[in-house]
């Protein structure tokens, strides 16, 4: 098993108000700032993030792009990318990551695409599949694909845990710097 996937077990059982507000305290102490382009989460990562401890110090803007306009507008991803890819791609999430990002100005964007469920796509990516993109200073962007488990609900919550958890591990968290539960 890799550390990531040491991590990633061992983290995404931890409570989500948990790992929220590790991940404000981490931004806040590296001073950065985090915003989001969520798709089939629609809004879900943010609202979480902004339960979170002293959420304006790390969280300021979070874009809820839906449908294929909403991306291109809003985050300005390539039609091109659409139209080749689809919305629930690794391409399409390196573009809204990236877009969040210089759409914000803030230093790290999370973007989510997936099908939650009932259904997955027409090209028949099963539900429960959901796409990652994590934009990084540096330019550096990691992409994830997962598949979860459960009706849309679960999926989701499952999803918005995910993309916080491989962003502690992205940025380096260790439980041992901070206070764990």
């Amino acid at each position: 098993m890799t550390t990531e996937q040491q991590f990633c077990q061992q983290f995404m059982e931890k409570p989500l108000d948990f790992l929220a507000n590790e991940l404000g305290d981490l931004l806040t102490s590296k001073k950065l700032r985090l915003t989001t382009a969520e798709s089939c989460t629609g809004g879900l990562l943010g609202s979480t993030l902004c339960a979170a401890k002293d959420t304006p110090s790390f969280f300021g803007s979070g874009f809820i792009t839906f449908t294929d306009e909403a991306k291109m507008t809003l985050l300005n991803v390539n039609p091109e990318t659409l139209a080749k890819h689809t919305a629930v791609s690794k391409a399409t999430v390196e573009e809204m990551a990236t877009g969040a990002v210089n759409v914000s100005g803030e230093d790290i964007g999370i973007a989510v695409s997936g099908y939650g469920g009932p259904d997955g796509g027409e090209d028949g990516t099963p539900a429960g599949s959901v796409w990652f993109g994590w934009a990084l200073p540096g330019n550096t962007v990691h992409t994830s694909l997962q598949h979860f488990e459960g009706d849309c609900t679960e999926v989701l919550a499952q999803a918005v845990k995910y993309a916080i958890v491989m962003l502690l591990f992205r940025l380096g968290y260790s439980p041992d710097n901070h206070a764990e539960q």
